[in-house]
């Protein structure tokens, strides 16, 4: 079979039948082998009994959520490729023929533009079409190298193996976002194609939930790079308070009728060690991510391990707790030739706040390089070749016990037959005198 359209559902039976009808005769009309599927989530209006008189074929995902009951109408699906849209009659199942054709051509994932191809009046609500759609795409492409023009439209079609290879793991709203962003990250063939988007046939209000849904989405592509999350925040925390301690290590500096002093060397040195934390949590996490399988591995982290090693990384933070001792001591004699009395804090802290400040980084450094060390140490993981051949081979002695058994019993049954069963009477000699 070449085509499954997936369609999740809860309680559309309002519209339910005439998407199922429109993308049977839109497969029909293009002489495409398919099925229309209908992923169930527990709907209570009898949407299921609609969908299979209309001509689909339910399923019923028992875990709530959009996210969950996509995952589970692609796991059943028996087409190649799989179409997923709404039921709620505001996407165009009469248009699926450029979704397959671009399936056919090699893409991997289809993805439509509701922007480029059309929104009717009243379709989308002011707040999505003008900010959240535009906002989280445009986060997505600045934080993942794609071209996708809308995240977010719920009409794509994809290769139903490379969409299973992925393992996608959110099980709401978000679903969305993260085929776009595993799909890219593991280099599938993503291209977009334009398609409609009319208002819904239903009375009541959608699932969708703008703020909420709007959140997790975006909380998504952030918790998915790391280096917009931790990584160019950190660096400008550190850029800022590296250049702002050292000018105030120095002395006062005067911008205008503005004077930086002593609580800005404390701010400053709070902003480096608060940015280096987060440069070295962006580390831990695509370690980590890629560790696990939730993000592909990178060329550049995988370089950045192999040179910062646990030892370089104790020398790195050996010099830095030096620095930092070698401060304190400074301080102390500052202090001694003070005779040890009342110190200024203008000059004193110039001194501790930079050494107080080495010495915290030089212990990060050296967790940093033990904790990224473990993570690095690679666990054995069977491949899916493994996984075959270990089956193969379990296969095999599974049919060799059992043929072993067999005969074992045949042996028995043999024994058992022959002592059941009489002798047979020697001949006797005649002994009678003729």
């Amino acid at each position: 079979m070449e085509l499954t359209v997936v369609m999740p559902c809860l309680n559309e039976a309002e519209t339910v039948e005439v998407c199922v009808r429109k993308a049977l005769a839109c497969m029909e009309e293009h002489g495409i082998e398919g099925e229309v599927l209908i992923a169930d989530n527990g709907s209570t209006d009898g949407s299921q009994q609609l969908a299979r008189d209309a001509g689909a074929r339910v399923v019923h995902v028992d875990e709530k959520g959009y996210g969950n009951a996509l995952m589970g109408g692609i796991r059943a699906a028996r087409g190649k490729y799989v179409i997923m849209g709404d039921a709620d009659d505001s996407y165009d199942f009469t248009a699926l023929l450029p979704f397959v054709e671009q399936l056919r051509d090699g893409a991997d994932l289809v993805m439509g533009n509701r922007f480029k191809g059309g929104i009717s009046p009243g379709a989308m609500p002011p707040l999505h079409r003008y900010l959240g759609n535009p906002v989280l795409s445009f986060v997505g492409r600045l934080f993942f190298p794609s071209a996708i023009g809308d995240f977010h439209c719920g009409l794509r079609g994809f290769r139903r193996d490379s969409i299973l290879r992925l393992q996608l793991q959110t099980g709401g709203m978000e679903f969305a976002s993260e085929m776009v962003v595993r799909s890219t990250l593991s280099g599938l063939d993503v291209r977009e194609v334009p398609t409609t988007l009319s208002p819904d046939g239903r009375s009541r209000p959608p699932h969708l939930r703008s703020w909420r849904d709007g959140w997790r989405h975006l909380r998504f592509l952030l918790l998915y790079s790391p280096k917009w999350l931790f990584f160019y925040p950190g660096l400008v925390m550190m850029a800022i308070g590296l250049v702002a301690g050292t000018a105030l290590t120095f002395g006062p500096v005067e911008i205008g009728e503005l004077a930086f002093d002593i609580d800005t060397l404390v701010g400053a040195s709070a902003a480096v060690v608060i940015g280096f934390q987060a440069v070295l949590f962006a580390v831990f996490t695509k370690v980590y991510a890629a560790e696990e399988g939730f993000l592909p591995e990178s060329p550049r982290i995988r370089k950045l391990i192999d040179i910062v090693s646990l030892e370089k990384g104790l020398v790195v933070g050996g010099v830095l707790a030096l620095a930092g001792l070698v401060g304190l001591v400074m301080s102390l004699v500052h202090w001694q030739v003070r005779s040890f009395g009342e110190l200024d804090p203008r000059e004193s802290l110039r001194i501790v706040v930079p050494s107080a400040t080495a010495l915290i980084m030089s212990f990060q450094t050296i967790f940093a390089a033990l904790f990224v060390s473990i993570l690095g140490i690679r666990r054995t993981r069977e491949t899916p070749v493994d996984v075959a051949a270990k089956a193969a081979e379990e296969a095999a002695e599974a049919v060799s016990r059992e043929q072993a058994e067999k005969a074992g019993k045949a042996v028995e049954k043999t024994v058992e037959q022959a002592a059941d069963k009489p002798a047979e009477a020697a001949p006797r000699e005649d002994t009678t005198t003729r």
